[in-house]
């Protein structure tokens, strides 16, 4: 690092996530019957002060004066402050604690709830320069030194003239106040720093937009907790996912872009160059020619049950490892497969729709209980054994054929083919998987085999069922109703027409795919995938991906992570383990595992190492991808 650089810091909305001031308050007013509207003047008379509205130290005397505090509350304030400070600077405590001569705060906070909260950081009390406040002989707060010089206008800029560093100053903050440094021609470079707040009329005057303290460490090529800054990671959501998963990976600090509909192939080989994470559903197809323009894309999350709308062998052979949500909305997709079992078995569609037209038409005929009726589940998984187990409990008799031996939960019995369930049961739901070689499993001859009278479901994919050979069934009767959710043409958003044969018949259930859509169901997946490819990115953590080997990696602690993707073939960790050796590198940890396409291999070594070894890595035959995580 270069002697000469001297880094002056802000402190709220900087160094730490909030206005103090404005938390002193929200305790200070804790009681009061006008606390909020008392706090959001504050936040006005904030933001006029930062973005040079007014003068700060207008704001800071119209601050002062909405509020009553004492040391009590000050003491409060400090055990919150100690909990907000910014992700990023926690995060890299050590350049800090490494830098102390080199690091300064300059606020037009308060020495008394500064000072503690620095302190970890290695920041001593003569690099602080903050205002003081004033307090009465019962420790209330009743002003502040209007002689300090921070409490007056264009204080900061005063300060740093008396202080006559000698360096290239940096100054990283939030506000105007911080930026008058860098106009005064004090300070070499001024950061704006919105990793907690945007200013807009800040970000226009900075040298350089920092969203995280990792992005202003990687910009000047000094000491950093991490590999990459994080806001640099793009991330693009397609097909409305859930603001859950939004959140999640927009609160770890990634750039993320979301879209409500899904792209075709062509938007998606156009939109992919620069991503790192891709998250989507059911109707985007990931496919050779979208993945051969995914330059920087490490991971895809399928924010749903199945995977077959993304090239699994393509994606292991380019590194990317393809996670899902396997379990996240099975209890939503049952549930909505029993509701529809009954609505079908008592004829409710087709009455409602009468009475909706004035037809009142009360009869028992061709109306039953669900109860002693033989149910049929083709595919015993996830979805399919634990709707075995809720309609045993309502009375039914289940029956169930799966190409996988599976053992049957409760009183299920499994049936030795497709044929002998399809004669035995009077209810048929599918619930098989997205492989390609199911397509029309169900057609012709499979409705011809149904006993008359039964009920059919489709909750599994369009693709599966000839609705052509449905369709006629219906029509001559021998199926009393069904219900459908997938269908093989499907719009890509709410805004597309929906067009299907089966429209218009009183005797069928459609839905728009919403078989797991729950806000609970949603909800669980988004939380689910997003902290999947979360740990996938920041340790490298594989379990439950579908097409990478599974690895759940203990936390990194005091060490470089380098993950090497490879053919699986023969000798790849000897060479990795030869080129270690030869560099005399010492390995803190050491974690392998294959399956029939790649190896992954994750080595822990040392802090200091020969940077020439990421070539020679890089060089093995059979390279596929190398990751350096710190």
């Amino acid at each position: 690092m270069s002697e000469n650089r001297i880094f002056i810091f802000d402190f709220d909305s900087t160094f730490i996530q909030i206005e103090a001031l404005e938390e002193l308050a929200a305790i200070a007013l804790k009681d009061h019957p006008h606390r909020q509207a008392i706090i959001n003047q504050m936040k006005d008379i904030t933001n006029q002060g930062v973005e040079g509205g007014i003068s700060f130290a207008e704001s800071l005397q119209k601050r002062i004066k909405l509020f009553h505090a004492n040391r009590g509350h000050l003491d409060t304030l400090v055990r919150r402050l100690r909990r907000k400070i910014s992700v990023s600077i926690t995060r890299n405590k050590a350049f800090f604690l490494d830098n102390t001569d080199r690091i300064y705060i300059v606020s037009g906070g308060f020495h008394e709830f500064i000072d503690p909260i620095v302190k970890p950081y290695g920041i001593s009390r003569d690099h602080i320069y903050a205002n003081t406040f004033k307090f009465d002989e019962y420790d209330n707060i009743i002003g502040y030194d209007e002689n300090n010089i921070l409490a007056q206008e264009d204080g900061k800029v005063a300060l740093l003239k008396s202080l006559r560093l000698n360096g290239d100053i940096y100054v990283i903050g939030d506000g105007y106040t911080d930026y008058q440094m860098r106009e005064a021609g004090l300070a070499n470079r001024f950061y704006a720093f919105t990793e907690n707040i945007r200013r807009n009329g800040v970000i226009e005057k900075a040298d350089h937009v920092t969203p995280s303290f990792d992005e202003f460490l990687y910009e000047n090529k000094l000491p950093m907790s991490i590999s990459y800054p994080k806001n640099r990671i793009e991330v693009l959501l397609l097909e409305n996912v859930h603001s859950e998963g939004i959140r999640l990976l927009q609160n770890e600090g990634f750039n993320v872009d979301y879209i409500k509909s899904s792209l075709d192939e062509d938007e998606l080989a156009e939109r992919i160059s620069n991503v790192w994470i891709l998250g989507l559903r059911s109707k985007t197809q990931v496919t050779n020619k979208v993945l051969a323009k995914a330059e920087r894309l490490l991971a895809i999350g399928a924010f749903c049950i199945g995977t077959d709308q993304v090239d699994l062998n393509e994606c292991a052979r380019r590194g990317i490892a393809v996670f899902n949500a396997p379990f996240s909305n099975t209890r939503s997709v049952v549930e909505l497969a029993i509701g529809e079992i009954i609505m079908l078995m008592r004829g409710v569609f087709a009455k409602s729709m009468n009475m909706h037209q004035g037809v009142w038409e009360k009869s028992a005929q061709h109306n039953f209980e669900i109860r002693g009726k033989k149910l049929g589940i083709v595919g015993y998984g996830n979805i399919g054994s634990q709707l075995s187990v809720l309609a045993e409990a309502l009375g039914m008799e289940v029956h169930f054929y799966d190409i996988v031996e599976k053992l049957s939960l409760g009183n299920a019995r499994k049936c030795r083919s497709l044929r002998e369930l399809l004669r035995k049961v009077d209810v048929v739901t599918l619930h098989v998987d997205g492989n390609r070689a199911n397509t029309n499993l169900f057609g012709e001859k499979e409705f011809r085999l149904m006993k008359d009278g039964s009920i059919f479901l489709n909750l599994s994919r369009g693709f599966i069922v000839d609705s052509a050979a449905l369709l006629k069934y219906i029509q001559k009767g021998k199926i009393l109703g069904a219900a459908v959710d997938v269908f093989q043409r499907e719009p890509k958003s709410n805004d597309e027409p929906f067009v299907s044969e089966l429209q218009g018949l009183p005797n069928v259930i459609l839905t728009p795919h919403i078989g797991g859509s729950t806000e609970e169901a949603q909800h669980n997946i988004a939380d689910f995938v997003a902290r999947k490819m979360i740990d996938y990115v920041n340790s490298g953590d594989t379990l439950n991906s579908v097409n990478f080997p599974n690895l759940q990696l203990p936390t990194l602690r005091n060490a470089h992570r380098l993950i090497h993707i490879h053919e699986n073939k023969p000798g790849m960790l000897a060479q990795i383990n030869s080129i270690l050796a030869e560099r005399e590198i010492n390995i803190v940890g050491q974690y392998l595992k294959t399956n029939e396409t790649i190896g992954y291999v994750i080595t822990d070594i040392a802090k200091k190492y020969d940077q020439g070894v990421i070539d020679d890595l890089k060089k093995i035959p059979g390279t596929i991808r190398l990751r350096i995580l710190y």
